[in-house]
């Protein structure tokens, strides 16, 4: 069976998701495990073999702790909305003066907030917006 590449842009990909995985000392099979994807689909989208789904894209970014922004665009997959990309998970996701417990502590801290927020919005309330907040 002729193997070939999908693309440039796909096999900068898959050089790039090999990278990010080593560098987070996961194994191929370790990925898959936390993405729930195929071990040998993995393999193939590494290689640039095969160009993966956002949904993939997402799990992966998840997993390795990268924008999956960063992986749409390294993907060919442009203007998934119209926002700018920036977010708080994906600031605190690439800077890199921070280790990975770090960023995994900040993540979690920002995720508490928004619950409680999301939670706060959902309680009765007075008529008035903010008036039953404490300052």
């Amino acid at each position: 069976m002729a193997k070939r590449k999908v693309g440039h842009t796909v096999a900068g990909l898959g050089e790039y998701l090999k990278e990010q995985r080593l560098d987070s000392r996961l194994s191929l099979r370790q990925l898959a495990e936390m993405t729930g994807v195929s071990n040998p689909y993995l393999s193939q989208i590494e290689r640039g073999l095969r160009r993966p789904s956002a949904q993939v894209l997402q799990q992966l970014s998840k997993a390795l702790r990268v924008s999956a922004d960063q992986l749409y665009v390294r993907a060919g997959i442009v203007g998934l909305d119209d926002s700018t990309g920036v977010t708080v998970e994906n600031a605190v996701l690439n800077d890199p003066l921070l280790t990975e417990r770090q960023k995994q502590s900040l993540l979690d801290v920002y995720s508490s907030f928004l619950a409680l927020n999301a939670q706060a919005e959902l309680e009765p309330h007075d008529s008035q917006p903010g008036a039953g907040a404490n300052r």
